[in-house]
């Protein structure tokens, strides 16, 4: 059986990635407002099917923020409720309430968000001088 994290431990934690994705929120706003200007201003077709592709990623992305932050803030709420009450957060809680899927499910986010920020970065630079 592997250690368990402390509530506090594991309440910080969201609390980080939950800030982490309000941040990756801002940068997808402002990604959103690049592709206007791209489009007002490239009538090529490369350019246009890469703005059609970011319009159907970003969105994706926002949508996969949005349920895990909202999943992480019950158990954020969860992880309070237990510290109030002073209850343990033993092994079985812990699979209970599924910390590892949640985890593991972030880490994934991160990794596909990371990729399309890299996508982006290299498209607006090639387009956007």
């Amino acid at each position: 059986m592997s250690a368990t994290p402390s509530i506090m431990s594991l309440h910080l934690g969201y609390r980080l990635w939950i800030a982490e994705m309000n941040f990756d929120i801002n940068v997808l706003r402002i990604f959103n407002d690049y592709l206007e200007e791209l489009s007002s201003r490239k009538d090529e077709p490369e350019v246009n099917a890469r703005i059609g592709y970011f319009e159907q990623r970003f969105p994706v992305l926002r949508k996969e923020i949005d349920d895990l932050r909202n999943e992480m803030h019950l158990l954020k709420m969860k992880l309070a409720s237990y510290a109030r009450e002073k209850k343990p957060l033993d092994y079985k809680t812990y699979l209970t309430d599924n910390h590892t899927n949640i985890a593991e499910r972030y880490r994934e986010f991160r990794k596909n968000f990371n990729q399309a920020k890299k996508e982006f970065e290299e498209f607006e630079t090639k387009w956007l001088k």
